[in-house]
């Protein structure tokens, strides 16, 4: 099992100067804000992608994509960040960890994170992060023995439009083997949600059908997976650091009561009900485009 390398994180992950980031209403009044924070993200993205590992690191992984039932993976970790509906600034940030194969949820946190750092498409990992990581530093004290093998993200990896999104920046600051699955494609490499992709999720006859998003550049940057029978609509499953896409692949599908992943529809169903309950909200949505 992995662990979390705390003192990596801090001196990786954390920004460095909290006056660098603004919230997002400052764009008018500062228009050359937000491309100053993007010259400075996108620096810091491209050193962590350094340290990115895109192959099975752990023996329960071959012994998945093996088939076998007995491959030593136990908990799996979902996250997720829900908003009050209307508010994109205050949000629930929620781990979850299920059991495996059972799927039955043993661990869950729930807390309210005030996100002040701006949204900008391609750069989700630094307005979300460091409130998910900190879920991580939290079930590393109090439950040590539910820290998961695999933690599944609701967003991206490796399709991403420098190959490094949320579940890839995760689980570099983490050291854990990480995956995402994102629920809309996100059109990058060429990959477009036209009349040909369309088609090819029509070719998708039952639940467990797969087919590649193969990129312009010849990269296969993850799979269109539709997840159930109850279903069409496929989700986009990338590898993120760890581990391989065929085992990320097939981890997913056994994941999959219904079509989002039963850790991270789990994180995301519980962190809405935090919301309701704490804070009487009539809705709460999902976070940016991921």
């Amino acid at each position: 099992m992995g662990c979390i390398n705390t003192k990596k994180y801090k001196k990786e992950s954390r920004l460095k100067d909290e006056d660098e980031v603004r919230p997002s209403h400052w764009k008018k009044e500062f228009p050359s804000l937000d491309e100053d924070i993007r010259t400075k993200w996108e620096k810091e993205q491209l050193e962590l992608k350094k340290k990115l590992i895109l192959e099975n690191t752990e023996e329960w992984q071959q012994k998945v994509e093996d088939d076998d039932e007995t491959s030593g993976l136990q908990y799996i970790g979902g996250v997720d960040i829900s908003f009050v509906k209307g508010d994109t600034r205050n949000a629930c940030a929620a781990l979850v960890v299920c059991k495996f194969p059972s799927l039955e949820v043993v661990y869950e946190d729930c807390t309210m994170v005030e996100l002040t750092a701006p949204y900008i498409p391609g750069f989700l990992a630094f307005r979300e992060a460091d409130f998910l990581v900190e879920r991580f530093y939290k079930l590393r004290s109090v439950h040590p023995e539910y820290l998961p093998q695999l933690v599944l993200v609701d967003g991206n990896g490796l399709l991403h439009p420098r190959e490094f999104g949320l579940a890839c920046h995760l689980g570099v600051l983490l050291d854990l083997p990480a995956a995402g699955v994102a629920k809309k494609l996100f059109q990058v490499d060429g990959l477009e949600n036209d009349a040909k992709h369309k088609e090819k999720i029509d070719g998708l006859r039952k639940g467990g059908d797969t087919f590649p998003l193969v990129g312009s550049s010849g990269r296969t940057l993850g799979v269109a997976l539709r997840s159930n029978e109850a279903t069409k609509n496929p989700v986009y499953v990338s590898a993120g650091h760890k581990i391989s896409l065929e085992a990320t692949v097939t981890v997913v599908k056994k994941c999959c009561k219904h079509r989002i992943p039963e850790p991270v529809r789990q994180a995301d169903i519980r962190s809405r009900e935090f919301l309701r309950v704490n804070f009487k909200a009539e809705d709460s949505v999902d976070g940016e485009e991921r």
